[in-house]
């Protein structure tokens, strides 16, 4: 099976180009110069404006015959901000030893690279395939996947099944292929009382003991056992401030912030009424955001070809798993079959992140293979 040999030079092309979160521009042009040669008909566009845009979107076509069918890949270009103390540029890829340096190596434009790469040695004659990238998904992924999804509903260019290259294995490349994801929501509660002095407290309000005794019943509960495909729901404080620089003064506020994941046992709004509920006992205001609900792939067509894919090249069966965080994958369910496969993710979002250099030329070979395996149905 004949491979081209070039996905490190494009994996290195796209680091180069810098695009932290969201990303515009540069990133754009260069992957764009990827596709047109390979025949692909691209469509970019800018969606949401500052603080949380403008984002950039990219969603690119090759037709097959007419009534083949549609594979699609998905992923995104942006980046998390590299941080301080890197062995070299953050933005400039470096090759060192059987390891590829830089942001992005992993999180995941060297899986981006694999998918051309992939698609380059796959006749036209094989079926649809198409690209779904966008600029903001380490961001807060408002203009990112869903204006590409109203995109793709209003052009008749719905995939049959869609593949994202997050970096879902952990050990080994081929070591797990995520079929769901659990839900996501982040909840803001905050106490307000009446200022005062501390020598004074009848004449004053204080909303903390409040708080704490709120976080306290909120921390003890139990929201399930997990279930057939998912792990346990968590509820977990992230942040408790005041912010009150005076010793001798009872605040006026106080405030905490939760992030729910949840399984299939749950909605989000239903876990935001129950914590709503509970803090209007302790007179406290709650404000919440929707991240994703939980959603899952169940094991079929779609998990064998990726496993099959997987297990060619690599020799592992890999485990099909809910765990991790949250993806565009959220998203793109809504539009059809959806699994995400991708590198290891190990130094992904670290300081002098980096990609084994044999790694990415197996998960070409990977691709390639569920490319056609999608394709022939």
């Amino acid at each position: 099976m004949a491979i081209s040999n070039d996905v490190v030079a494009r994996a290195s092309r796209l680091i180069e180009a810098p695009s932290v979160t969201p990303a515009t521009g540069a990133v754009f042009d260069v992957f764009e110069a990827m596709l047109a040669p390979l025949g692909f008909q691209v469509h970019r566009f800018l969606a949401g404006s500052p603080p949380e845009g403008p984002v950039e979107n990219l969603f690119a076509i090759r037709q097959g015959p007419p009534g083949s069918r549609h594979f699609a890949f998905a992923g995104h270009l942006d980046v998390v901000p590299p941080g301080e103390g890197w062995s070299s540029g953050p933005f400039t890829a470096e090759q060192k030893g059987e390891l590829l340096y830089g942001r992005g190596a992993v999180d995941m434009k060297g899986a981006i690279a694999a998918m051309v790469c992939a698609v380059e040695a796959l006749p036209a004659k094989a079926g649809t395939i198409s690209f779904i990238i966008t600029g903001d998904e380490e961001g807060p992924a408002k203009y990112g996947t869903v204006p590409l999804i109203e995109h793709i509903r209003e052009v008749g260019a719905v995939p049959d099944f869609c593949l994202v290259g997050e970096p879902t294995s952990v050990h080994r490349l081929g070591d797990m292929v995520k079929i769901g994801r659990r839900g996501s929501v982040n909840v803001w509660l905050t106490a307000k009382g009446a200022q005062g002095h501390v020598a004074y407290p009848h004449l004053a309000d204080n909303p903390i003991p409040r708080l704490i005794a709120l976080l306290a019943e909120l921390d003890a509960i139990v929201l399930d056992e997990g279930s057939a495909w998912f792990q346990p729901s968590n509820l977990e404080v992230t942040d408790l401030a005041v912010g009150n620089p005076a010793t001798n003064v009872i605040p006026a506020e106080a405030r905490a912030r939760l992030s729910i994941r949840y399984n299939d046992h749950h909605t989000g709004q239903a876990l935001v009424d129950r914590v709503t509920e509970i803090a209007a006992k302790h007179r406290t205001e709650v404000r919440a955001t929707l991240h994703g609900e939980a959603f899952i792939t169940l094991p079929g067509p779609q998990s064998a070809l990726v496993a099959a894919a997987v297990e060619a090249e690599t020799g592992l069966v890999p485990e099909l798993s809910t765990t991790g965080g949250t993806s565009d994958a959220r998203f793109l369910r809504a539009l059809c079959p959806v699994i995400e496969f991708g590198l290891t993710n190990a130094t992904m979002h670290k300081t002098d992140e980096a990609v084994a250099v044999e790694d990415l030329h197996v998960l070409t070979r990977i691709y390639r293979r569920m490319a056609e395996a999608a394709l022939a149905g």
